[in-house]
C-alpha cells in the first residue's frame, strides 16, 4: 500500500516538474503571453515558445518539422546549461536566458521577469530583447489637447508616451493600452491588425512591432472559428400566420403541398405555410405584411402619434450617403497614401465621382444663396455626386459654369458670415449656436464647404489656425493662444490673466473671470505666477475645443461628404493653404502664364498674333499698377467666370486665341466661360485694343450689377 502512494507521488512530482518550462520555470500556459506551451514527452522538455524565441544563445538550425519548430533537442539543452550559469535580475534565481541586445548592457532576466520589468521583446528579425534602459520610445511632437480614451477598449487614458501607453504613428490622434493593442494584435493577425482611428496598416504595424508587439502570422481569430458562419447557411422554417392550421406545429414544413412553408421574397426573414396563407400550390412569391406594405407605400409607423422631423429625415439621408459612398472612401484613401499629390490634383480625383448627366437643381430667387443651398442640400433625393444646375431668377447669365462659380463664391462668403463661425474675416472659428446644433448646421456647413471644393468654388481661406489644427491635428507643434479667441467677450478677461506680470495681478485676473472660469471647470487657487501658464492652457482648451466637441464632430462629419475630411487628413500640410491662408492677389506675371497661346500656323497670322500678346501682356502689368479702369481679378472673371483660381483648378486649362476681325472698331474680346477661352482681336494699336477689352470687361461688370 506505502509502495503504490509512494508512486503515485513520485509520479505526480515527475509531471509537475515536466510542466515547467525548463528556461523560465513557471508553468503558466498562457500562449498570448508566452508562446505555445510545448512539450516533447520523449526528451522530457516542456518550454514557452516566446522564451525560445527570446533567448539570447540559441538560433533555429533545423527545419520546421525538427525539434521545436526548428529549435533542435541538443540547442535547447545547451542554452538550459548556459542559462543555469545566469542570475535572473528580477527574481533573483538563476536560469535567466533572455538579454538586452545592447552589447555592453549586462542585464540578463526570465522572460516573465522581464516581461514584469518592462523589457520590450521585439518579434521580429533576429528577435532582440531591450531593458529599460535600452528600450525604443516612441515621441510626440505636440501635447493633445482633448481629454483622451483608450480607442480599443475606450477607457480614459493618461497622454504620456510610455511603456504601457502607445499611439499610432500615422494619425498621432489614436492612443493604446499596451494590453489592449496586445490583445487586438492577437485577435486580428497580420491580416486584419490595423489602427482603429485612421485605418493605417503597414506603418502602423512596423511601430507596434517595434515597440514589443506580437502579431501572430495567421488570419483573425473570428475566421478561424469552426461554423463561424453557420447560421448563415440556415435558412427560416417557422410559419408567422396568425393562425396556423398544421398539427405539427408552426415549425414543420413539407417538401411541397399545403404545408410547405414559403419565405418572404422580399426579407426573406418570415414564413408562412400555403394552407394558413390560402396560397395556390403554383404560386412562388409571397411577401410578409411589413414588406408588403413598404413596397406599396402603404407602410404604416408602429407609433401613430409620432411624426419625423424633417431634422431626422435629413440625418437618416446622411447616414444613407455615407453608406453609399463608404466603399469609394476607403479606396481612396488607400491610394491617397501612397501618392504625393498637390490639393488640385486629389480635389481633382473626387470630382471623378460628379455625374455630368444627372443635375441637381439650385434657384435662387432673392440672392439668398445660403438658403438657396441648404434647401437643395435637404432635398430627399439629393446626391453629392450629381452636377450643381444654379439659376439666377433676376440675372440675365445662362451659362451653367458662369452661374455655378457665381454662386460658389457667394455660397462660401456667406458661411463665412454666418452664425456657426465667430472671429475676424479670415481667421475664423466655430462659434458655438445652440440653434445651429438643433438644426444640424455644423454638419450642413461642412457638406456645403466640401461640396464647394469639389465642385469647382474657390479656396476656404477662411480658417483659424486653431480650427483647422483641432480639426485635422496640423500643424502638429501648434500651441492655442489667446488671440485664437477672437471676437468675443471673454478674450478681454483672458487677456488680463495672460499679461499678468505679478502674482497680486493674476490673482486679480483671475477673480475677475471668476464666473466663467467656474463653469468651465478652470478656477483653482493661485499659488505661483507659474501657475499662469496651465491655467491659460485649460481656459483655452475648455473654449476651443471640450465645449466644442459635439459641434466639431458634426463639422467633421459634414466635411466627409465626397470623401474630402479623409483625403485632407492624409495631406494636412498640402491643404493647410486652401483653407488658412488668404487667397493670393492676383499679379500680372500670373495672369500671363495662366493662359496658354494658341497661335495660328500661317507665319503671317503669327506674327500679328505676338504683337497682340505682346498688347496682353503690356496691359496685365497696367491693371497691376493701377492704370487702367479694369482689375487683374475683373478679367479672370470676364475670361472664366471666376475672380480667383478655384481650389480644383480650372479645368480646362484655360486657352488663349485670336481672331482678326473685318472691321477693327467693332472688334472686342470675347469669352467662353465654360471652355476657360478667351479670344482676343488682332488690332493695329495697343490704344485701341486696351479700350475694346476695357469695354468688354466693363459690361461684364454691369451686367452682374443687374
Amino acid at each position: 500500500m506505502k509502495k503504490t502512494t509512494m508512486k503515485k507521488c513520485a509520479g505526480e512530482l515527475e509531471d509537475a516538474i515536466s510542466e515547467l518550462c525548463v528556461l523560465c520555470k513557471r508553468r503558466d500556459n498562457c500562449p498570448d503571453k508566452y508562446g505555445e506551451k510545448i512539450t516533447l514527452k520523449e526528451h522530457q522538455i516542456t518550454v514557452h515558445y516566446f522564451c525560445l524565441l527570446m533567448s539570447s544563445g540559441i538560433f533555429q538550425r533545423g527545419e520546421d518539422h525538427e525539434g521545436i519548430h526548428g529549435f533542435l533537442v541538443d540547442d535547447i539543452r545547451k542554452e538550459i546549461r548556459r542559462s543555469a550559469r545566469l542570475r535572473c535580475m528580477g527574481c533573483k534565481k538563476t536560469g535567466a536566458s533572455v538579454g538586452c541586445s545592447i552589447k555592453s548592457c549586462r542585464q540578463m532576466v526570465h522572460l516573465p521577469c522581464g516581461i514584469e520589468r518592462e523589457f520590450i521583446f521585439q518579434f521580429t528579425d533576429l528577435f532582440p530583447s531591450f531593458c529599460r534602459k535600452h528600450r525604443p520610445t516612441q515621441t510626440c511632437s505636440t501635447s493633445p489637447t482633448l481629454p483622451l480614451c483608450c480607442s480599443i477598449c475606450l477607457e480614459p487614458i493618461e497622454p504620456v508616451l510610455s511603456y504601457s501607453v502607445l499611439k499610432c504613428p500615422a494619425c498621432h490622434g489614436s492612443w493604446f493600452h499596451r494590453n489592449c493593442v496586445q490583445f487586438q494584435a492577437h485577435s486580428a493577425a497580420m491580416f486584419f491588425f490595423k489602427c482603429t482611428l485612421c485605418n493605417n496598416k503597414d506603418q502602423f504595424q512596423q511601430e507596434m512591432l517595434r515597440m514589443g508587439i506580437h502579431i501572430p502570422e495567421r488570419d483573425a481569430s473570428w475566421e478561424l472559428e469552426e461554423n463561424a458562419y453557420g447560421d448563415l447557411l440556415q435558412v427560416y422554417q417557422h410559419c408567422d400566420a396568425v393562425k396556423c392550421c398544421c398539427d405539427k406545429g408552426r415549425s414543420y414544413s413539407a417538401q411541397s403541398g399545403g404545408y410547405e412553408i414559403v419565405r418572404c421574397k422580399f426579407c426573406g426573414s418570415s414564413g408562412t405555410h400555403r394552407k394558413c396563407s390560402s396560397i395556390k400550390l403554383y404560386e412562388t412569391n409571397w411577401s410578409c405584411s411589413d414588406c408588403k406594405a413598404a413596397a406599396e407605400g402603404t407602410a404604416v409607423s408602429p407609433l401613430p402619434n409620432h411624426v419625423k422631423s424633417p431634422l431626422a429625415e435629413r440625418q437618416e439621408k446622411k447616414r444613407l450617403f455615407k453608406r453609399c459612398l463608404s466603399n469609394l472612401h476607403s479606396s481612396l484613401i488607400s491610394k491617397r497614401r501612397c501618392l504625393d499629390a498637390s490639393p488640385t490634383e486629389i480635389l481633382m480625383d473626387l470630382a471623378t465621382q460628379i455625374t455630368p448627366q444627372q443635375t441637381t437643381a439650385v434657384l435662387l430667387q432673392n440672392e439668398e444663396v445660403l438658403e438657396a443651398a441648404l434647401q437643395a442640400l435637404r432635398q430627399t433625393d439629393f446626391n453629392p455626386c450629381h452636377t450643381l444646375s444654379v439659376n439666377f431668377v433676376r440675372s440675365k447669365w445662362s451659362e451653367k459654369v458662369a452661374n455655378q462659380r457665381r454662386f460658389l463664391s457667394r455660397l462660401l462668403q456667406s458661411l463665412q458670415n454666418s452664425s456657426i463661425f465667430e472671429g475676424p474675416d479670415g481667421t475664423k472659428n466655430l462659434a458655438l449656436n445652440s440653434q445651429a446644433l438643433r438644426d444640424d448646421l455644423y454638419y450642413e456647413t461642412g457638406s456645403l464647404l466640401a461640396l464647394s471644393l469639389v465642385h469647382g468654388g474657390p479656396p476656404v481661406a477662411f480658417f483659424s489656425p486653431a480650427l483647422y489644427h483641432t480639426l485635422f491635428h496640423y500643424p502638429p507643434d501648434y500651441k492655442l493662444t489667446v488671440e485664437d479667441l477672437g471676437d468675443v467677450i471673454l478674450t478681454n478677461k483672458v487677456k488680463m490673466i495672460a499679461e499678468s506680470l505679478s502674482l497680486s495681478e493674476l490673482k486679480k485676473a483671475v477673480r475677475a473671470a471668476s464666473e466663467y472660469l467656474h463653469v468651465a471647470g478652470c478656477l483653482r487657487r493661485i499659488n505661483k505666477l507659474a501657475d499662469k501658464s496651465m491655467l491659460l492652457e485649460d481656459i483655452l482648451n475648455f473654449y476651443l475645443i471640450i465645449r466644442m466637441q459635439l459641434p466639431l464632430q458634426r463639422f467633421r462629419e459634414g466635411l466627409r461628404t465626397l470623401g474630402v475630411f479623409e483625403r485632407v487628413q492624409a495631406c494636412p500640410e498640402g491643404f493647410y493653404s486652401v483653407f488658412c491662408d488668404p487667397v493670393e492677389r492676383m499679379t500680372a506675371e500670373a495672369m500671363f502664364s495662366l493662359f496658354t497661346p494658341q497661335f495660328s500656323a500661317e507665319e503671317e497670322k503669327k506674327t500679328k498674333e505676338d504683337k497682340t500678346l505682346n498688347f496682353w501682356k503690356h496691359y496685365l502689368n497696367e491693371c497691376e499698377d493701377g492704370q487702367c479702369a479694369a482689375s487683374l481679378e475683373d478679367i479672370l472673371m470676364f475670361a472664366t467666370a471666376a475672380d480667383v483660381i478655384p481650389a480644383i483648378g480650372f479645368n480646362p486649362a484655360p486657352l488663349l486665341s485670336f481672331f482678326t476681325p473685318l472691321d477693327s472698331s467693332c472688334a472686342f474680346p470675347q469669352s467662353h466661360p465654360e471652355a476657360n477661352h478667351l479670344i482676343l482681336p488682332v488690332l493695329p494699336s495697343y490704344e485701341l485694343f486696351k479700350k475694346h477689352l476695357e469695354y468688354a470687361v466693363g459690361q461684364l461688370s454691369v451686367m452682374q450689377a443687374i
